[in-house]
Order: C-alpha cells, then structure tokens, then sequence
C-alpha cells in the first residue's frame, strides 16, 4: 500500500507536463461530443417532455421576434409589400388595341360545325365597345321542309267511291285488300294507298303576324312527295322564291300509280278537317302554339296538277271551307268535273282562277270556257294582265311544254311562283311579299 501512492502522485505529476494537457483536452472534447449523442439515443423510446417542448417552444417565439426585427428593420429601409407587388396601373389591365389578346367565345371551344358564311352586308359585332353598335338582328331563319302524319290526310280510306257508290277497296287477295282502278289494274292498299303523311315547306322569310296564305297543292300521278314534288317539281322551293308569306301543304295521294283518287277529300267536310289539322301542325312546326288560329283563318290557294285534279274539285265542292279558298290554280288538269269549277268559280268571285294547259286537255278547258261565257263571266286567255278578285284566265301554252314538266314550266317558269307574285301584288286577295324574288 505504502508503494501505491506514491505511483499515483507520479501520475498526477505526469498530468501537468504539456502532453498530460493534451490528453484532457481531448477527452473534454470527446465526452461533450457523447453526451448529447447518449441523451438522444435514451429518449428515442419515451414521450416528449414537457420541459423541453416548453422551452423549444420559448426558443421559436425568441427567433420569430428576431426575424421580425429583421423584417422591420427592412420596412424602415423602404422595402415595403407596395414596394415589391405595385398595384397595376389602367394601360396594364386595359391594353392597347395592338396589344389587346384575341377574345373568345364559349362557342369557340364548342364541337365546330358547319361554318355558315355571315351576309357581306352585316359587320361583325363587338362584345364591348365605348362607341355604340349596330343593334343586334336575329339570323335569318332556314326553310324549314318535313313530313308530318295526318289524320285527316287522303289515305288511308275505307269509305266509298262516290262515282260508283261501292266501297272503294273493292279486291281481296287473302289478307290484302286493294282498289281496282278504271283502267283495270290493281293498285293494293298496304303498297298504293297507305301513306298518310304530308309535305309541310316554311320558308324562312314567313311571318304568322301578317296577312299570309296557305297553299294546298295536289300532285299528279305517279308520283312521291320526296322524289316529285319537293325535288322534280320544286314546289317548295318556288313558293320561297316568290317571296310571298306563304306556307305549302302537300297530302299524299296514291303513291307512285297511275290513279287520281281523293280519299278522305271525297267526304263532305273532309277539306275543312285536314285544314283544321294542319293548322294546329303549322303551329307546332313554326314554334308558336298560340299560332294555330291564325293558320285555322288564313286564306286558301289549291293547286292541282294533272290527275290532282279530281282532290280539287271534290274540295271545292264538298269541302266545307270553300269560302276561304281564295285561288284555285289547275296545271294541265282539266280532265273532268267541269260542274264543279264551274259552280265554285260562279259562287265565289272574290277569288281568282286560272287553268293553263297543252293539247291533251284543250278541249275541255275550251268547254269550260264556254260555260262560264255563257254565265257571264268574263274569261281573259292569257297571264299578262294582274291578278284581281274576280279574275279567271286560261294560258294554252305552246307545243314544246310538255306535261311532265308543267309544275316547272307552263306559261312561264315557275308557274306557281309567278301566281303568287301576282297574287301578292293584290292587296285585296290578303296575301303580302315579305321578301324579295331571287
């Protein structure tokens, strides 16, 4: 023991040479180093403790109020948050108009569709202006051109043929029922006699509000509403370029035969029920359903070409609206029922008559022509004169017209679209040009 001692002064006196202070300088270092390293490593598996979120909590607030002084320090100097983000100025947001973006529409990001031209003579319009625009016009509204079922059409019928006096479907084949013509042939019902629908043309310029008509026109035969009378003959395209506010009614008659039966026109009142109906579809093709009566008022023309002439005299003569037909106009169509042209034309000379025809019926409109002379009726022979109340005029037209084409060329081109620029040109036959002939 007594040599232990002095051992341990012997070190301690080593301590105080220059190296023994090296040495505890470095072990000073290497446990400040450990230290927080093992405090660390303790507290992994325990819960925060409060103390210490305290005061990490008292060093945040002691560096937030030094980056405030900072920040207060920097608005002292002038850098301020106007400083940095300026207000913009009126030429930033309201540029120049060369420097202006393009402005868009909705409709610009829509699915694109046909591109309509817009009419030379309308300016574009501006979304925003300081100086003031053109008011706004509604674009022109199309030709509207359909097909609608009726009821009170031709066809179907299963009543009788007034001529005979028989039921008009008078062959049966099975199941089948069918008419047999005076020529002899067969003409069945689910084929010939079936289709009750009805051209309806409204052209663009149309105006229910002011005075107008309504032209009903009776096709030949041989004939389909599609391929004949809108596509052959043009009859919808002719009352548009007429400019006259008028509408055009169609009815199919026998499809595509050689037969001129009535059908539902040869019933006392059937007339006035198909117009009563069409007019509630007028009303609904146009978009106004408050129109309906004004198109149940509207003044009547019935054309009849070729075999439609037998659809307008039974019309005429049993229709029971006869006093609202203002015009009657036959195309090469006077193949009988002279009597009762002759009667509806005597009774009512408020309305006009005219009748053009070649060869192949010359000799009956010469006898109509006499029978109204010896009535009294003045009978004028050509279409140069106007076309007043009262009027009734025959056009023999030359040899080179033929018949097939007569809807769109007798006395003239366009022979309906010449009546109706006449008709139109008439203030007393209550019938107005609201547009301009093309």
């Amino acid at each position: 023991m007594v040599g232990a001692v002095p051992k341990l002064r012997a070190d301690g006196r080593a301590d105080r040479t220059p190296s023994g202070r090296r040495g505890r300088v470095l072990r000073a270092g290497l446990i400040s180093a450990l230290v927080p390293l093992s405090l660390t490593l303790v507290q992994c598996g325990k819960a925060p403790n409060p103390t210490a979120l305290a005061a990490n909590s008292q060093a945040n607030v002691q560096g937030v109020n030094q980056v405030v002084a900072k920040t207060n320090q920097q608005v002292a100097s002038g850098d301020t948050f106007e400083d940095r983000f300026p207000a913009p100025q009126f030429k930033e947001r309201f540029p120049s108009a060369s420097e202006s973006l393009l402005q868009r529409q909705m409709s610009d990001f829509s699915p694109k569709r046909a591109v309509q031209q817009q009419p030379p003579e309308q300016a574009p319009y501006k979304v925003a202006s300081l100086e003031p625009q053109v008011p706004y016009k509604r674009p022109a509204r199309e030709d509207l051109t359909t097909l609608v079922s009726m009821k009170s059409s031709a066809f179907p019928y299963f009543g009788n043929n007034p001529a005979s006096d028989a039921p008009f479907l008078n062959i049966t084949k099975g199941d089948r029922r069918g008419h047999r013509s005076y020529s002899g042939r067969v003409f069945w019902q689910d084929e010939t006699y079936n289709d009750s629908r009805v051209l309806v043309h409204v052209p663009e310029h149309f105006d229910v509000r002011k005075p107008g008509v309504i032209v009903v026109f009776f096709h030949g035969n041989g004939a389909t509403l599609e391929r004949d009378v809108r596509d052959r003959q043009l009859v919808p395209r002719q009352i548009t370029d007429s400019g006259a506010n008028a509408v055009l009614l169609a009815p199919q008659m026998a499809v595509d035969a050689a037969d001129s039966s009535a059908g539902k026109f040869w019933q006392p009142g059937g007339f006035k029920r198909f117009m009563a109906e069409s007019a509630d579809h007028l009303a609904r093709v146009t978009g106004d359903p408050n129109s309906a009566r004004a198109f149940a008022n509207m003044p009547i023309v019935i054309v009849g070409y070729s075999g439609g002439f037998l659809p307008t005299a039974w019309s005429l003569e049993v229709g029971g609206i006869s006093d609202r037909v203002r015009g009657v106009v036959l195309l090469d169509a006077v193949y009988g029922e002279l009597d009762k042209f002759a009667s509806w034309i005597e009774s009512h000379r408020s309305g006009f008559f005219v009748s053009a025809y070649t060869r192949h019926t010359a000799r009956r409109d010469r006898e109509l022509m006499s029978v109204l002379r010896q009535k009294g009726i003045s009978v004028a022979e050509d279409m140069d004169g106007p076309l007043r109340p009262g009027s009734v005029a025959f056009v023999e037209t030359a040899d080179g017209i033929t018949h097939r084409d007569y809807v769109t060329r007798a006395w003239t081109r366009d022979p309906l679209k010449d009546v109706l620029v006449k008709m139109a040109a008439t203030p007393a036959l209550a019938l107005t040009r609201v547009a301009s002939s093309r």
